[in-house]
């Protein structure tokens, strides 16, 4: 009967192990993946991409200014302005074409690119700020990020500037009604943005 008992205990034992040991992977899994899904990638991204039972074609490397990254077998591809999701299709299909027979590639975002933006006029600490991660920003927290209002801020008429050159626009945008009213869409700030928060008239 003691022996019966042992062997139990020793069974529970092994099963809590690997459930233990199982649990620990998918954390690690878990922290090893944690882009946001509709995350884009940009220049300076550095991503590990791997391909199922293929250890050679593995890669640990920094998205270039042009949004490309060099892959063993097939070269430059774009990645850039795409999704994890979207790269690793791409490369997948591309791997499919002339080498592999139904590759499976996965593609980790190990290090983040210094994602930035400006928000100036009537905010206590106008300056430049870093969007932490990959996580997205709305006007809202742009603007508690730089202090918040001064005195004289208004949350009326926030002009935002974004793009370069030819593709620059100004778009204006009332903060005041997205802190409000819950049913406002919120503005989300993107990369370079300049925020720019008006006077109100006294």
């Amino acid at each position: 009967m003691l022996k019966r008992i042992v062997a139990i205990i020793f069974v529970l034992s092994c099963v809590a192990g690997r459930s233990a040991e199982t649990d620990t992977a998918a954390k690690a899994g878990a922290g090893a993946t944690n882009a946001r899904p509709d995350y884009v990638l940009t220049a300076n991204d550095v991503v590990h991409v791997r391909v199922y039972q293929e250890d050679d074609l593995e890669a640990k490397v920094r998205v270039s200014k042009d949004g490309t990254i060099v892959l063993a077998l097939i070269g430059p591809v774009r990645v850039g302005g795409k999704t994890r999701e979207q790269a690793a299709r791409d490369i997948r299909d591309l791997l499919a074409e002339k080498y592999l027979v139904s590759p499976q590639v996965t593609i980790e975002i190990t290090e983040y690119s210094k994602r930035r933006f400006t928000v100036l006029g009537q905010v206590q600490r106008p300056g430049s700020y870093e969007m932490p991660g990959d996580e997205a920003v709305n006007l809202l927290q742009a603007i508690s990020m730089a202090g918040g209002y001064t005195r004289l801020g208004t949350g009326r008429g926030v002009t935002v500037q974004r793009g370069q050159g030819e593709k620059k626009e100004v778009l204006t945008v009332n903060a005041d009604a997205m802190a409000k009213d819950k049913d406002v869409k919120v503005f989300e700030i993107l990369q370079d943005d300049v925020i720019t928060v008006g006077e109100r008239f006294l």
